[in-house]
């Protein structure tokens, strides 16, 4: 049985602000927000530690797919500390959504994110 979702909830909205934040300093700073210091981001592409190091994952995904957000699939659920979400990355032109995944996050006592570990379900095809 699922904790009461709302300390999830609000880790995994801050997740979402980061990962749409398209100014620099703005993503610094919902970066800061959403990830504990030494938190940390792996996927099947990334394995990064630290505020500039998510910062630049975040980054280069917008280098990559400029006009597009991070949008969140189906409710969060959460338990112990540990969330696990869907998402999807949209384009803000015409809707498509070549990359979707799936994120289990563990938070740190203050709630915000100590680790993501990212799986991907759907890349664009090559």
């Amino acid at each position: 049985m699922s904790q009461p979702t709302a300390p999830y909830e609000t880790a995994v909205a801050r997740y979402f602000e980061a990962w749409n934040a398209t100014d620099p300093a703005a993503r610094a700073k919902a970066v800061a927000a959403a990830f504990t210091e030494d938190g940390s981001y792996t996927d099947p592409l990334a394995d990064v530690t630290g505020h500039d190091g998510i910062g630049a994952v975040i980054g280069t995904v917008h280098e990559q797919f400029p006009g597009y957000s991070l949008r969140p699939l189906g409710a969060v659920d959460g338990h112990h500390r540990i969330a696990r979400f869907g998402w999807e990355l949209v384009s803000g032109a015409d809707g498509s959504s070549p990359v979707a995944g799936f994120d289990v996050v563990t938070l740190a006592d203050d709630g915000r994110i100590d680790s993501v570990l990212g799986f991907l379900d759907r890349l664009p095809a090559e």
